[in-house]
């Protein structure tokens, strides 16, 4: 098995390589929200793989970076599929309600928190983009009732049960990048008090 030293490798070059690992992630996000896959989906609705990523990032965050994680993250939603209803809100509330549970200590990060996680947020994300579709008056509200009646649970179950497949090498990636700061920054205060 390959195996890589990360201990010795310049901090600029692994801020580098996690800014290449969260932007290939997105990517790889970007791409499963359009691919409609096999085993991919529940009754023919796909994983919201952009709210599980900001889920994912938020809940190790402040609320003010899952805030712009989920504006960021919503825009693009929005340039992949229809800019109505947009993504935006929700993405962001969902940034700022993960990050938030996260500092009232409900989310310890393990497998199970985090697909629960997912699930709620993902009820929250669908019910905001229904009130959003019940503003415009383009369908009548009982046919959007029942519409995301049947959608809010199938995302939230196939999103949920995929979040574990996006969260753990992300989570694994940013914990040995904590780790790695960490001891290079005592590393560094020991080398001057040493002088």
């Amino acid at each position: 098995m390959l195996e890589i030293n990360l201990n010795k490798t310049p901090l600029r070059w692994l801020y580098l390589l996690n800014v290449l690992i969260i932007l290939g992630s997105i990517l790889l996000c970007c791409i499963l929200l359009l691919l409609r896959l096999p085993g991919l989906e529940l009754f023919g609705v796909s994983p919201n793989w952009l709210l599980i990523w900001v889920v994912v990032w938020s809940v190790k965050r402040s609320v003010w970076r899952g805030a712009v994680a989920g504006i960021a993250l919503g825009l693009i939603h929005d340039a992949l599929t229809s800019p109505h209803p947009s993504h935006v809100l929700s993405l962001a509330l969902v940034g700022i309600l993960t990050a938030s549970l996260r500092k009232q200590r409900y989310a310890r990060e393990d497998f199970i928190i985090i697909a629960l996680i997912v699930f709620v947020m993902v009820i929250v994300t669908e019910t905001i983009l229904a009130l959003q579709f019940s503003l415009t008056f383009i369908n009548p509200l009982e046919n959007i009732r029942q519409y995301y009646q049947y959608r809010i649970l199938s995302s939230a179950t196939i999103s949920s049960i995929w979040a574990p497949v996006l969260y753990y090498p992300l989570n694994i990636w940013w914990e040995n990048l904590q780790k790695i700061e960490r001891s290079k920054t005592k590393l560094g205060k020991t080398k001057i008090k040493g002088k």
